[in-house]
C-alpha cells in the first residue's frame, strides 16, 4: 500500500507539473506574440510618418524667394557695375597714356642718353606729370641684343633702365613710382641676325603700374 501511495502521489504530482508547464509555455508565447505585434505596429507608424511630406504654404515660400532674389541681385548687380565702371576706367587710362610713352634705343654696348632720346624722354615726363597719369605708377624695362653674355647683358640692360630713371627724376617724376627690371638679350622684338634688328633689341621699354 505504500508504494502504491507513493506510486499515485508522484502521477499527481506529475499531472499537475504538467499543467503548470504547459501554461508557463503558452504565457510565453502570448508574450513574444505581444512584443512582436507592438514592434511591427511601431514601426507602421514610423513608415507611415516617413513617408508623409510637411506641409508647406507655397505662397509665402514664393515671396520669400522673390523677396530675397531681389535683394541679391540688387546688391550684387550695384556693386559690380561700379567695380566694372572703374577697372574698365583704369584699364583705358593707362592703355591710353601707355601707348603714348616712346621707347628709348642705345648704341652697341652703351647705355648713355643720346639727345635724340633725351627729348622722348622729356616728353614721357611731360605726360607722367598730366592729371591723368600722375597717380601712376612706371616700370622701366631694359634690354639688349644678343652680342655679350647672359650675366653682362643683364647687367648692362639694368644700367640702360637706371639711366631713363635718372633723366625721368631729373625731369620731375618722383622716383618712388620708377621701378626697373633688366631682361637682359631674353625679351628681343625682332629675332634676325641682322644690324637693324640688333638695334631694336637695345632698349627701355615703358610700362604703366597703376
Amino acid at each position: 500500500m505504500e508504494d502504491y501511495s507513493q506510486w499515485t502521489g508522484r502521477r499527481v504530482f506529475l499531472h499537475f507539473f504538467g499543467i503548470i508547464t504547459q501554461h508557463l509555455i503558452f504565457k510565453e508565447i502570448d508574450m513574444k506574440s505581444i512584443v512582436l505585434s507592438s514592434v511591427v505596429t511601431a514601426l507602421l507608424v514610423f513608415t507611415g510618418c516617413s513617408s508623409k511630406e510637411p506641409a508647406v504654404d507655397s505662397k509665402a515660400q514664393q515671396s520669400a524667394a522673390e523677396e530675397v532674389q531681389a535683394v541679391e541681385t540688387e546688391t550684387v548687380s550695384a556693386e559690380n557695375s561700379v567695380v566694372n565702371s572703374n577697372t574698365d576706367a583704369t584699364a583705358m587710362t593707362m592703355a591710353e597714356i601707355e601707348s603714348k610713352l616712346p621707347t628709348v634705343y642705345f648704341a652697341f654696348d652703351k647705355y648713355d642718353i643720346t639727345p635724340e632720346m633725351q627729348a622722348k624722354i622729356d616728353a614721357a615726363a611731360e605726360l607722367g606729370n598730366t592729371e591723368k597719369a600722375k597717380s601712376l605708377n612706371v616700370k622701366l624695362e631694359g634690354n639688349c641684343d644678343e652680342w655679350g653674355s647672359d650675366e653682362y647683358n643683364f647687367a648692362l640692360g639694368l644700367k640702360r633702365a637706371d639711366a631713363v630713371k635718372k633723366a625721368l627724376v631729373a625731369d620731375g617724376i618722383d622716383a618712388s613710382r620708377i621701378s626697373m627690371v633688366s631682361y637682359g638679350e631674353s625679351n628681343p622684338v625682332c629675332s634676325e641676325h641682322t644690324k637693324e634688328c640688333w638695334a631694336k633689341n637695345r632698349r627701355v621699354d615703358f610700362k604703366l603700374l597703376p
